[in-house]
């Protein structure tokens, strides 16, 4: 049979033709592919030449930014502006540096904040905020704006910074075509459609398929073994299916680990436990399976020809660690040839280093290890060391990067193989297992696309790993998007500034949070329809012809309410006071346990007291040992007697509980008590209130009194009017979960408005003077650094003093309070800082009072480093006295001057103006300035 392509007819040439006049621009794009675009590429393309907005939810490296790149073309060709948005400036600056070789310098521009380049550029490349804050500022660079490229979209489910991607769609002029770009998500079509209710007509694209299959393994001892089965032909052409049948052989592998592991201590005489090479462990009898090191694994993919490869590792000193340990290990990755090419880059890029800031920063180590071809990368490090990074993986120069988990978010480094050391990380609170969404972000990594037939992911064996639960990570895809949206001080007054109070609550009903909200109402009313249809029903049962039988119900209701609530009270009192006596408790006393299976005399070894459950240790008459509960004392005990108690006593020894029984037997042989009630129940009735009882007696009265007491069908009406009250408790449940999901936003942007009307930046529907400088204020702590600059707390403060107080509001330490306080420059610097945190306190208690909870605790972590820079310190002095690392201490810094920039604004013409300008020059100097594009 012949290869080639049937001829096309007459009918398919003209059809052809047709398509292609219809959509000219696609046409000529994609006559600068040398590759075909898929389906779903071309799919969105022509949406957008159409005119309509798309969201396109794709698999990491499907080629999701050639629909992006499409919108600026179309742009370009119609004379329209674009702006393409990202969530990090390291993926603006890699996308810049994309579009650049493209359309050139005159055509393409800039904005992160702290960069600047060509802004007003028809193709215009920008974090997120960067275009929120040109939004409420009326920024005359959207002036022939016709489309916006939103990477990373579901990047608004960041609880930190996710509210403003919505302020973005929300705001955007209706005449802005939105382009959005998402990962794999299972509800992209729930999102879509809140896209096309705020947006217009909005088109979703979900390819689910990724261009290059995926094959997923795990490393145990020297072997690579496939996870999944080989006889599932989804599995085994590398697309999983959810559900899909685990390999055996691992299967068999996690259970003789597990026995080996049981059998170790029996089997292996101390310090003869079998070492693998490397530091890799192999215990027990040999079964135990070896785990490699890493520099072991590395050789391994080395040899199986599957690098270049990310290797993740989720701490920053474990990459670090890991270059090391492949340096000690001798591994070189490049050819000569290779190396010299990135000697000779590295060395280029770093030239306007400052000489003296080399060693602090790690750099003879870093070239060493990349000159092998072996390198780290995580937010720790240097901006620029990062970009070198990325730059020489990009070009295949750097073979194998050990990574955090930042890099899987949106930075352009795909690789031929993922490892995944672990399967959990830290996540600032304890150590957490990863989620399918995370598992499936990073090892989409594998696979080039154009460059690879296959990708593969290898997580490494670690004992007590259940092949199973991995597998269900590797195939689920159910990972939703949530909103994380929430008004915040600086968009209620930009908000009520542009659109007044009304409008504003409006625009923020339109949430894709509050969109959620309602979706999650439809069918909680969906729920309570039905109860109201079942309620009318059960009302209809109920009806007796002597009467309205549910009057009569509700008397028989209001007696059994305040029956039970009597009974209620009862039991708290009496449960608050068991609880009281037991706090008398002490070591030697004897009670008798008034219920259970213990009741009888015994003696307190140890009170046990808690508030909330105490719990006595004690040794009874029959020689047990019990640490008693709350249910052994149905009634209040008292010490009877008292006897010693040996202070080494020791409940689990059989003769100290035998000697301290005779000695309790013996002081009680002469007391009588009552017998223990053995079900629990006090002796004796106790009597309701005189109110409740006088109460009861009228409604019984009433109630015989009414003509349904007479009926003969009276129970079997009752029974239904009881199904009625039971459905109606519900159904007010049901109701009041309605109505805390509903203007749920709104409700908190009320919240929010009050607090400002109370603090005088709101006056109704006018933003007052204070308001204005709120607006120019962005960030976590907007509210705190307004009242502060209001208050005067920084007016008095030299630039190095006013970094040292900025710096308390955009710092937070990474490590968990440890009790140490950090060192602070004294004198006005410090007792700015003091007044600052009392600020906090009042704006924390109006907070709450108004049930909010948006500003932490100023963190004057940095504040040290930050005065010292500024007044001109040595890198290496700095670095020395603390425990950041270099990427962080830029990280920071840029921080306090992104904030100097907003307080200079929003200070007016005062000196504070001044002085946050006069700061931005004296820290902007060596590697905080040599950052650059970088970061």
């Amino acid at each position: 049979m012949s290869d080639q392509q049937p001829e096309q007819s007459a009918a398919d040439r003209y059809a052809a033709s047709r398509r292609n006049a219809r959509y000219p621009v696609l046409r000529d794009f994609e006559a600068h592919y040398d590759f075909p675009l898929d389906g779903f590429q071309i799919e969105a393309c022509k949406e957008i030449e159409d005119g309509h907005g798309v969201l396109v939810a794709a698999p990491t490296g499907s080629g999701k930014t050639i629909v992006g790149e499409f919108a600026i073309h179309l742009a370009m060709a119609t004379g329209r502006k674009a702006f393409y948005t990202t969530p990090i400036k390291a993926l603006s600056n890699q996308k810049y540096h994309d579009l650049l070789e493209r359309y050139g310098p005159e055509n393409v521009g800039l904005l992160t904040g702290d960069n600047v380049v060509n802004g007003e550029a028809p193709i215009v490349v920008m974090t997120t905020e960067v275009l929120r804050n040109m939004l409420y500022a009326g920024s005359r660079t959207l002036i022939g704006l016709g489309f916006v490229v939103m990477d990373e979209v579901h990047y608004l489910a960041d609880r930190d910074r996710g509210a403003v991607w919505e302020e973005v769609i929300i705001h955007l002029p209706e005449s802005v075509t939105l382009v959005s770009l998402s990962a794999t998500v299972s509800n992209a079509e729930e999102f879509g459609e809140w896209l096309a209710t705020v947006r217009g007509e909005t088109t979703t694209i979900v390819e689910e398929r990724r261009p290059v299959p995926l094959y997923q393994h795990v490393m145990a001892g020297r072997r690579l073994h496939d996870l999944f089965a080989s006889s599932d032909v989804d599995a085994a052409a590398g697309f999983v299916k959810e559900g899909a049948p685990v390999n055996d052989e691992l299967m068999k592998l996690a259970r003789d680990d597990w026995a080996s592991s049981r059998m170790k201590d029996r089997r292996t005489p101390k310090g003869q436990r079998n070492r693998g090479p490397r530091g890799g462990k192999a215990v027990g009898n040999g079964r135990r399976v070896w785990i490699p090191s890493r520099a072991d694994v590395v050789e391994r993919l080395d040899r199986e020809g599957l690098l270049p490869a990310i290797y993740f590792i989720f701490s920053r000193a474990g990459c670090d660690a890991a270059v090391g340990q492949c340096l000690a290990a001798g591994l070189r990755l490049t050819t000569p040839e290779e190396r010299d090419v990135i000697v000779e880059y590295v060395e280029s890029a770093c030239r306007d280093l400052p000489p003296e800031d080399l060693h602090v920063l790690g750099y003879h180590d870093f070239l060493d290890g990349l000159s092998r071809g072996i390198a780290a990368h995580h937010a720790g490090m240097l901006p620029a060391f990062k970009q070198i990074v990325e730059e020489l993986y990009l070009r295949g120069l750097c073979k194998v990067v050990f990574a955090t988990e930042t890099l899987a978010l949106g930075i352009n480094m795909p690789a031929r193989t993922v490892v995944i050391e672990k399967l959990s990380k830290w996540n600032g609170e304890t150590h957490a297992d990863i989620t399918p969404g995370e598992y499936t972000q990073l090892t989409g990594r594998a696979g080039r696309r154009g460059l690879d037939v296959e990708g593969h992911g290898v997580v490494l064996w670690q004992p007590g790993m259940n092949p199973r639960e991995l597998a269900g990570l590797a195939s689920t895809r159910t990972y939703p998007l949530r909103s994380s949206f929430r008004p915040s001080y600086n968009m209620a007054v930009n908000l009520v500034h542009q659109f007044g109070r009304a409008r504003s609550r409006e625009l923020l009903e339109q949430s894709f949070a509050q969109f959620q909200a309602d979706k999650a109402v439809v069918g909680l009313a969906r729920q309570l329809a039905k109860a109201d249809d079942a309620l009318e029903g059960y009302a209809e049962a109920a009806t007796c012809h002597l009467g309205d039988f549910m009057e009569y119900s509700a008397l028989r209701q209001r007696i059994n309410d305040l029956e039970k609530s009597a009974s209620r009270s009862r039991r708290h009192d009496r449960r608050e006071e068991v609880i009281e006596s037991l706090r008398k408790l002490k070591v030697g006393d004897i009670i008798s346990i008034p219920a259970g299976k213990f009741a009888g005399y015994a003696v307190v070894v140890d009170p046990g007291w808690s508030p909330d459950n105490p719990r006595p240790y004690v040794v009874t008459a029959d020689r047990q040992a019990r640490r008693l509960a709350m249910i052994d004392f149905p009634t209040p005990v008292a010490a009877l007697s008292r006897i010693r108690v040996p202070k080494s006593f020791n409940g689990r020894n059989p003769q100290m509980r035998r000697d301290l029984a005779s000695a309790l037997r013996e002081k009680t042989h002469d007391l009588a008590p009552p017998p223990p009630s053995r079900d629990g129940s006090p002796s004796g009735k106790t009597s309701r209130p005189p109110e409740v009882e006088r109460e009861i007696t009228e409604l019984r009265a009433e109630l015989k009194a009414h003509p349904c007491h007479g009926c003969a069908d009276r129970e079997d009406h009752a029974r239904w009017a009881e199904r009625w009250y039971k459905l109606d408790r519900d159904a007010a449940t049901l109701r009041r979960r309605i109505e805390q999901r509903t203007n749920t936003v709104a409700r908190q942007f009320d919240r929010v408005c009050d607090v400002l009307t109370a603090l005088e930046y709101l006056d109704g529907d006018e933003v007052t003077e204070r308001g204005r400088r709120l607006m120019r204020l962005y960030g976590d702590m907007d509210l705190l650094a307004a009242e502060a600059i209001r208050l005067g707390l920084w007016d008095d403060l030299s630039p190095a003093g006013l970094a040292a107080a900025l710096s308390a509001l955009v710092f937070e330490t990474r490590r968990a309070d440890d009790g140490s306080v950090p060192r602070v420059p004294g004198g006005a610097i410090g007792r700015a800082l003091e007044e600052t945190q009392r600020l906090w306190a009042e704006l924390d208690a109006l907070e709450k009072e108004h049930k909010l909870d948006f500003l932490r605790a100023p963190d004057p972590g940095f504040a040290w480093l930050a005065y010292r820079w500024a007044e001109g310190d040595d890198l290496d002095d700095l670095l020395g006295s603390s425990d950041l690392s270099a990427g962080d201490f830029v990280r920071w810094t840029k921080q306090v001057l992104d904030l100097a920039g907003q307080v200079a604004d929003a200070a007016g013409d005062t000196p504070l103006r001044r002085t946050a300008r006069e700061l931005n020059g004296l820290v902007k100097r060596g590697v905080v300035a040599y950052s650059g594009l970088a970061e």
